[in-house]
């Protein structure tokens, strides 16, 4: 009988699941198109389960399926499935829950690019309804409930302002509707809060973030039931096309190795850095649910064990000019887009979301020009603060 053991030690030890008879301590990259088969019965078996069999690459590939196991191990889910990003991944996820009239509800700060194929692709395209929530208050989520409600898309924490919804709550809402629940757990991982214990029926992350870890790969990943997952292999994830390739699901399992070990650093920089930017008198506002005066801290702490190393803060000023010559000065904060790699970097969401959303929406999200969004990577933490407070220098 097999003990149980921590999710670190799955992460690091492949056991029996690692096949090569040369006893390899990596598994092997199998960078095949297609696999053969002996005879007319097996592929002809093959075929009557195509969803866990190993027929072409653009359905199963043996390396890949490895990381979905380990994936799925880690998030407490059935099964996984791997795609070539983060937005081909939640966007196969809304579209096996959502058909042409169909509502759903998702918060205000979701992910741009989230939002935007909410928008720009399925409302026009498919006729589908959407109403938005800021998240905060279960009771939101009830009144905006519609016959033709069958989806509700959480991001928790949310993008820009690190909002959270109660899981369990919408969780329990959401079943005795009827109305599916997807995740997108990118920010926290499955190492500091695990969705699928609530009862979601998607955890959805971008991999090119804390899961990739090295701003290297570029991938999505949902995890779920076996039967949800099996559904969507045959129809979102085949024919839709975006699968992930051998050489990046090996990147992504050297990732998993050091996965605990570099949140644990991401998050005790953040901290150290958000309680820094907290009391200096030129930012105004703070955004990091690991602080102990968070608006959530309570609801933080009863459904994430910790945090990530990706926090927002508010200049004290809203002179574009200042703005800039902070952004501008500083030298250790690449500036950057995504997240979630061994760097740090920092980025102003204004920068692309005044180009990507209307006006409109910002105003709902409470995205102002003063606003920074850092990613605090694996550097020491007194250098990062020694960067921050060289640039907030220069803000009159």
């Amino acid at each position: 009988m097999t003990p149980k053991r921590h999710f670190e030690t799955e992460l690091v030890f492949d056991g029996d699941d690692n096949c090569d008879k040369y006893g390899a301590v990596v598994p092997p990259i199998y960078q095949n198109s297609l696999f053969t088969f002996q005879t007319w019965e097996e592929i002809e078996h093959a075929f009557t389960d195509k969803a866990n069999s190993v027929i072409y690459s653009r359905g199963n590939n043996p390396t890949v399926t490895f990381v979905e196991k380990k994936l799925a191990q880690l998030a407490r889910g059935e099964k996984a499935k791997l795609f070539g990003s983060g937005m081909a991944a939640v966007s196969a996820g809304i579209l096996h829950f959502m058909s042409q009239g169909d509502h759903m509800i998702t918060i205000k700060n979701t992910y741009g690019p989230t939002l935007s194929f909410i928008n720009s692709f399925m409302k026009p395209k498919m006729g589908t309804e959407v109403s938005y929530v800021s998240g905060d208050n279960v009771e939101e989520f009830r009144q905006a409930i519609q016959p033709n409600t069958k989806l509700i898309y959480l991001e928790s924490p949310s993008s820009v302002v690190f909002s959270l919804q109660d899981i369990e709550a919408i969780v329990d809402l959401a079943k005795a509707h009827n109305i599916a629940t997807i995740v997108d757990n990118s920010w926290a991982t499955p190492i500091y809060q695990k969705p699928l214990t609530f009862g979601v029926d998607l955890e959805v992350h971008s991999c090119s973030k804390y899961l990739g870890g090295h701003s290297d790969i570029v991938a999505g990943v949902l995890i779920g039931s076996t039967e949800i997952l099996e559904q969507i292999h045959l129809r979102e994830y085949e024919l839709l096309g975006g699968k992930l390739a051998s050489v990046e699901a090996n990147l992504l399992l050297r990732s998993l190795r050091t996965l605990s070990l570099r949140m644990q650093r991401h998050s005790d920089s953040a901290g150290k850095i958000a309680r820094y930017l907290q009391q200096h008198p030129k930012i105004k506002t703070v955004f990091y649910p690991g602080l102990d005066d968070f608006k959530q801290a309570t609801l933080a702490r009863k459904q994430m064990t910790g945090f990530s190393g990706l926090l927002s803060f508010q200049l004290a000023t809203e002179n574009i000019a200042e703005i800039k010559r902070f952004f501008n000065a500083l030298a250790l904060f690449q500036r950057g887009v995504s997240w979630g790699g061994h760097e740090s970097l920092i980025y102003a969401p204004a920068i692309s979301c005044y180009k990507e959303q209307p006006i409109e929406q910002l105003k709902l999200m409470g995205i102002s020009l003063g606003d920074m969004r850092i990613s605090v990577g694996l550097e020491d933490p007194q250098d990062l603060i020694d960067d921050l407070s060289n640039a907030l220098s220069c803000v009159q």
